[in-house]
C-alpha cells in the first residue's frame, strides 16, 4: 500500500523528468570543481535538485488541475481523476520546497540567499500560460538555474561558463516544451490560454523551436573553447544535435505516442549523452 502510494506520487510529479536538468547541473558542478567536489557538496546539490524539480512539478499539477480536467489529452491525470487528493500533492510541494531551502542553506550563503528567486520562478511558471505566450521560456529559465546553482554551490560566485550552460538548458527546454505544446493549439485558443503554438500556429512554433535548439548547439560549441574541452566533448554535441534533428523530424501533433518520444524520451537521452561525453572528456 505504501509503495503503491509512493509510485503514484512519483507519477504525479513526473519523477523521471529529473533527468532533464540533472545531467547539466552535474556538468556545472564538475566544471566548477575541476573534478569531483566533496561528498557534502555533491549530496546537497542532488538533494536541492530533487526537491526543486519535484516540488515545482507538484505545484504545477495543482495549479493546472481544472485546466487538465477540461483538456481531453490530460483529463486522465491523477488529480483530475481523483487518484490522489489535492492536500496530498500540497504536502509534496511543501516538503520538496522545504528540502530545497534546507539544501541551499547547507551549501553556502549565496545559494541560500538566492533560493527565494528560484522558488519565485518555480511558482510563477505555473501561472504564465494564463497571461503570456513566453511561458515556455519561463520554464526554460527555471530549469536553466540548475547548472548555474550547481556552479554557485561549488564556487560561491558567478562566472561566464555556467551562465552559458544555463542558457543552453533554457533554450533546450523551451524548444521541446514548444513541441509538446503543439498538441494543444486548439484547446489553448478556445480556453484563452497562452502559448507559442497558440500564438504563432504550428508552423511558426516549430520554426521557433528549431531556432532555440540551433542556438543551443552553438552555445554548447562555444563552451568547447571557453572551457578548453577536447574532441570527445564535440562528438557528444554532434550526436546530440543529430538526435534533436530526429526529434523535429518526428513531430506529429496528432500522434500522442510520437509526441511523447519527440518531446520527452529523446531529450532525456540528449541530456544524458551530453553528460557522459563531457565526463569522459574531463576525466580521461
Amino acid at each position: 500500500m505504501v509503495l503503491e502510494k509512493i509510485k503514484k506520487y512519483g507519477e504525479v510529479v513526473m519523477f523521471s523528468h529529473t533527468l532533464f536538468s540533472l545531467p547539466f547541473a552535474l556538468i556545472g558542478m564538475i566544471w566548477a570543481a575541476g573534478g569531483l567536489p566533496s561528498f557534502h557538496t555533491v549530496f546537497w546539490i542532488l538533494i536541492a535538485l530533487v526537491g526543486a524539480r519535484n516540488g515545482a512539478n507538484a505545484l504545477n499539477r495543482i495549479v493546472d488541475k481544472d485546466i487538465d480536467k477540461k483538456n481531453p489529452r490530460t483529463a486522465n491525470r491523477h488529480l483530475p481523476k481523483g487518484i490522489v487528493k489535492e492536500y496530498e500533492v500540497w504536502g509534496i510541494v511543501v516538503l520538496c520546497f522545504s528540502i530545497f531551502i534546507l539544501a541551499a542553506y547547507k551549501l553556502n550563503t549565496l545559494c541560500f540567499l538566492l533560493s527565494p528567486v528560484a522558488l519565485f520562478l518555480f511558482i510563477i511558471y505555473s501561472y504564465t500560460k494564463r497571461f503570456t505566450w513566453a511561458c515556455h521560456v519561463v520554464l526554460g529559465i527555471a530549469c536553466g538555474g540548475a547548472p548555474v546553482g550547481a556552479w554557485l554551490a561549488v564556487t560561491g560566485k558567478f562566472a561566464l561558463a555556467p551562465l552559458i550552460l544555463g542558457a543552453v538548458v533554457m533554450l533546450w527546454v523551451a524548444g521541446f516544451d514548444i513541441i509538446y505544446g503543439t498538441q494543444d493549439i486548439q484547446f489553448d485558443r478556445e480556453s484563452g490560454l497562452f502559448s507559442i503554438p497558440a500564438r504563432f500556429g504550428l508552423k511558426g512554433a516549430l520554426y521557433i523551436s528549431r531556432g532555440f535548439h540551433f542556438i543551443m548547439i552553438l552555445l554548447l560549441i562555444s563552451l568547447y573553447f571557453i572551457m578548453g574541452l577536447g574532441w570527445i566533448y564535440l562528438v557528444g554535441i554532434i550526436i546530440s544535435a543529430g538526435l534533436l534533428v530526429l526529434e523535429h523530424y518526428m513531430v506529429s501533433p496528432s500522434n500522442e505516442k510520437k509526441m511523447k518520444i519527440a518531446s520527452y524520451n529523446i531529450n532525456q537521452v540528449v541530456s544524458v549523452l551530453i553528460f557522459i561525453f563531457t565526463m569522459i572528456d574531463v576525466f580521461i
